[in-house]
């Protein structure tokens, strides 16, 4: 079923078919001798029912690969909770005849009831948060943990269904034996879940929001800064990041939100603090406005941490980190990480800079190198004169990468930095035979093909993905490349005229397109969609993997483009 707004409509109209009926039947007065009792046991199992199917969407998707059932789950959910709210008013007006007191009283006459009303009670915040703008407003984590309450009114459901029935269990006892492979299921895809490799040391990372103040700003160099940031009420960083990693940094300019990712440089073995060292750009916006805008004691909002740029110092008895200009800053995070916990693995550590006064964090280098033995430090600069480096000189190159660094093709290599360095490194590497597995590479310029890296060093930038039908199949649609620039959403036959400001998600909800999302971040992968034609750029990619990417998928709230794009939604 490939067409969402008919799916849609196909669950719409079944979850009305049974009260349909029930009315029908009522109005003919066919609901039996006691058409009271039937209609309250009728709504009561219809509310179980539509509730373990909105449960069991997960799992058949994840087994199907069926992604379209997702937009069926909150319907479900609804109805469950509309099935309840009739369930519990047949028995409050027909049954106690409207009177709080013997409704009560019933209740604590009959545990059961008790048990029933928590059950749908449970409901009602799920009810209240299920739209899109709910789910913005809670963030993708908070959301999500709130919703875990369905399997609680599930529970009681299924309990208050057990301790009605006086004689025949059986049904009930089916409920409970699929709320019990339900809860399996999600038990075994939990345990199985790939985990992130993790630092020693530091906590597992997850995705927070809020506000961080600065408290120092440093110049590196003349286009350098070091932003230092800490929590608003002076105690640890409210959130435990790997070092390699980046924040998200939501900046009002010119009364619009502009949204830049940034590597973080220092190391997570010291949590008052993060710190974000970014070059300021003359193209670029964001760049610009924390050189020229931000000062000490200003507040930055913040998502945090992601990124996958990140070594394991367990699984390694030495490493190779190789940065050019502003790409040391995630490097530079792994380096103060290792030096922090004395880490007694070989550190080879090569940095490519334009002249003398742009090599970041010289002082700081050069106190390492005198303090830590392990570190094997290298500079070498490409517009250098005799009269004020004496060092090395030129750019990276195979004889450079032989001299400096014994048995290279045996060490796992890190690499950062602009496009026209890393791709000549990247291959001077494999012709040294270090194997491709053991390279793992960063950019911050955009890039031509789809998973060359994340924008997330101290330069804005999106990677772009440039994919071209490349294998996909989309309708017959007759797009004019002449005209202005359009997102064409191919299953939905609608169109919207694009804008370097806003994402494709965005532009979808302005289209009228109900696209489901959760954190916006790029992070939960929720709104995962196939390109079809054209190129968009995105800041950040963490949610997509590897296959993802070879299928040709993007995160719409993410994507942007400046070209036609055709997109499968």
């Amino acid at each position: 079923m490939k067409d969402i707004r008919f799916a849609k409509f196909v669950v719409f109209v079944n979850g009305a078919v049974p009260l349909t009926l029930l009315l029908w039947d009522a109005f003919h007065h066919e609901l039996g001798a006691n058409p009271v009792n039937f209609a309250i046991r009728t709504t009561g199992m219809l509310t179980l029912v539509c509730l373990f199917l909105s449960l069991l969407v997960t799992p058949v998707r994840k087994i199907t690969g069926w992604n379209w059932l997702i937009f069926s789950r909150r319907t479900l959910g609804l109805y469950a909770f509309a099935y309840g709210c009739t369930h519990f008013l047949l028995f409050y007006g027909l049954d106690r005849s409207f009177s709080l007191a013997s409704t009560f009283a019933e209740m604590l006459k009959r545990k059961y009831l008790f048990v029933g009303i928590t059950g749908l009670l449970l409901m009602v915040p799920l009810a209240a948060t299920s739209t899109n703008a709910m789910i913005k407003r809670l963030g993708g984590p908070r959301w999500r943990a709130l919703h875990r309450l369905v399997y609680l009114a599930a529970m009681a459901g299924v309990l208050h269904y057990y301790m009605l029935v006086k004689a025949d269990v059986r049904q009930p006892l089916a409920f409970a034996a699929g709320l019990a492979l339900l809860l399996g299921f999600r038990l075994v895809a939990y345990w199985r879940r790939p985990k992130a490799p993790q630092v020693a040391g530091v906590a597992k990372p997850k995705l927070w929001s809020g506000p961080l103040r600065v408290e120092r700003i440093v110049q590196e160099t003349p286009e350098v800064r070091t932003f230092r940031l800490v929590s608003p009420d002076g105690g640890r960083l409210p959130f435990d990041y790997q070092a390699g990693q980046y924040l998200i940094l939501s900046l009002p300019i010119d009364g619009k939100k502009v949204t830049r990712t940034y590597t973080i440089a220092s190391s997570p073995a010291r949590p008052a603090y993060c710190e974000l060292t970014i070059k300021r750009e003359e193209q670029g916006l964001a760049s610009r406005h924390l050189h020229d805008n931000v000062r000490d004691g200003d507040l930055l909002a913040v998502s945090a941490p992601a990124g996958r740029f990140t070594f394991d110092e367990a699984q390694a008895k030495s490493v190779v980190l190789i940065a050019g200009g502003v790409g040391i800053t995630p490097l530079m995070a792994i380096l103060r990480y290792l030096t922090d916990v004395n880490w007694k693995g070989d550190i080879h550590f090569l940095y490519c800079a334009k002249t003398p006064r742009d090599i970041i964090f010289r002082q700081e280098l050069e106190d390492l190198q005198s303090r830590f033995p392990n570190l094997r430090l290298v500079v070498t600069l490409t517009r250098a004169n005799g009269n004020d480096w004496t060092g090395r000189k030129g750019r990276i190159a195979g004889d450079l990468l032989r001299q400096t660094i014994p048995n290279l093709a045996a060490q796992p290599v890190f690499i950062c930095g602009p496009t026209p360095m890393m791709e000549p490194t990247i291959q001077l590497l494999r012709e040294q035979g270090v194997p491709g597995e053991q390279i793992r590479s960063e950019a911050f310029l955009a890039m031509k093909r789809p998973g060359a890296g994340q924008a997330a060093s101290g330069v804005e930038a999106s990677p772009a993905i440039s994919l071209a039908m490349a294998g996909a199949s989309a309708p017959d649609l007759d797009i004019d490349q002449s005209g202005p620039p359009t997102v064409t959403f191919a299953r939905s036959a609608k169109r919207a005229l694009l804008s370097q400001e806003k994402t494709l998600l965005e532009l979808s909800e302005q289209a009228g397109l109900n696209i489901d999302y959760e954190c916006r971040s790029g992070v939960c992968g929720r709104c995962k969609t196939k390109l079809l034609a054209g190129s968009v750029t995105m800041e950040v990619q963490d949610a997509l993997d590897d296959a993802d990417k070879a299928n040709n998928l993007i995160l719409l709230c993410q994507a942007k483009s400046t070209d036609h794009v055709t997109i499968e939604a």
